[in-house]
This record gives structure tokens, sequence and C-alpha cells, in this order.
């Protein structure tokens, strides 16, 4: 993705200015660093290196669970350009429904009201592909993992995006994908983990530090081994609110 970006439109709303625009052929998404909304608990300018630093995650892993990210400069400066992925309209891999109303293949995570004042209930599926999300989003210590972040493609697959806030060092796991809490990890999973730490202090590792902070990298890690050593999918922590907001 190293041709002349064109952009096309600006997404709104959005809480960072947020461009589509094309690539070498290829539809793309385009945050400048000019245009990130300082944050109280990040350093300003960081989070297009923070996305980059999650596919270099998500490639790591093996499960392809972020586009291809890069950080190149564009019409607006230094930015992240991701491929755009047009997901099917007919999925919905994280929904509400009416309170109590779980159908079979998904999973609950909490009750609420919707905007009607109507008792509601948010679920996501009970995917693979959803779990290796979920599992992912807790290596990088994703603070924003909104429904609306989970993109359902048209052949299952799923991808995550909007990872800006991620890799920090404190405990900031806000997500709506909770309906795996204390179930044992798989196989699967369990070597992505392994994998990925075994690498971080190698050439992941040296990518990551072009990005992200050694104190963060040194956190992540930390994440790696225990997840590791718990053998299971966390649980929601009492410090911190737990799930995005909005949700979607």
């Amino acid at each position: 993705m190293s041709g002349e970006l064109t952009l096309h439109g600006r997404v709104m709303p959005a809480s960072n200015a947020t461009f589509v625009g094309e690539v070498d052929g290829l539809r793309v998404v385009y945050k400048p660093v000019a245009g990130e909304r300082p944050l109280w608990d990040f350093p300003d300018g960081t989070l297009a290196g923070r996305e980059v630093a999650a596919y270099t995650v998500s490639e790591a892993l093996g499960w392809d669970v972020v586009p291809r990210t890069i950080l190149r400069d564009g019409p607006h400066g230094p930015g992240m350009v991701q491929v755009w992925q047009e997901p099917d309209p007919a999925q919905d891999a994280v929904d509400l429904v009416p309170a109590g109303r779980t159908p079979d293949g998904f999973r609950h995570v909490f009750d609420g009201v919707d905007a009607r004042d109507r008792e509601v209930s948010l679920i996501h599926e009970d995917s693979t592909a959803l779990r290796l999300m979920a599992v992912f989003d807790v290596l990088v210590n994703n603070a924003d993992r909104k429904g609306g972040h989970v993109l359902a493609m048209a052949g299952g697959h799923r991808y995550g995006v909007d990872h800006g806030l991620t890799f920090h060092v404190d405990h900031k796991l806000r997500t709506v994908l909770w309906g795996w809490m204390g179930e044992p990890l798989r196989e699967q999973e369990v070597g992505g983990v392994r994998r990925v730490l075994a690498d971080v202090g190698g050439a992941l590792g040296d990518v990551l530090a072009e990005h992200v902070l050694d104190a963060e990298i040194e956190a992540f890690a930390r994440r790696c081994r225990t997840l590791l050593d718990t053998g299971v999918l966390p649980s929601p922590r009492d410090e911190w609110p737990v799930i995005p907001w909005p949700p979607f």
C-alpha cells in the first residue's frame, strides 16, 4: 500500500478523524495522527501506531483478526491505513434481543434497556472466529471492543477494527465479548498465545517497539503469561468499567 492515497469521503460520526479512500486499487480507511482526539490516559499521537501494533499481534497469532494495517503518510500527514472490509449486512455477530430470548448459537452478555425503555439483552454469537477475537482483546488489553467494531464477513470470518485504545500498562479491558468468561482455553488459543510470547523478545517485540512503549510491551508479555497460567478466559474486574459505552 505504497501508492498515492486518494480520499473519497469522511466517516461521520467518529471520535477521531477517519477517512475512506483508495490506494493501489484497494479501498482503505485512513486515520491521520493529526486528527486524533487527545485522551487523558493515552499519550497524544499514539493511536495510529497502536492500531498497527494490534495488527502485528494479529499476524503473529495467525488468526487474521485485524485487516492489513500500516503506518504511512497521507493527505493529512502520517496516519494509520487499513484495508477496508465490507461486512455482510445479513449477519449480526453482536446484537440486541428482547430480554431473556437468547437464540441458539449465541451467548448472553448482559441485560438492560434500549432507547425506548424496552428490556433487552446484549448477546454475541458463539463462534470460533469471535472467540479468537476475545482472546486477542485480552492480550492487547482492548479498551474499546464495541459491537460495531466487529465485522461479520459473508464467509463466516470475523474482523475486528478500531484498535487505537490498546496496549495500556494498566488493566483496561472493555468489551462486549464476555460470553466465554471462566471457560478453559482451547488448544488453538493456547498455541497462539505461546507463539506470540515466544516471539515478543524477538521480531514481534522489535516491531511493537516502533509503536508502543517498552513498559507496554512488558505488560503485553505479562498478560500472555497470565492467560497461559490461569488457562481460562478472564472474568470482569470491579475496578474498571467492563463494557464500552455506547456498546455499539
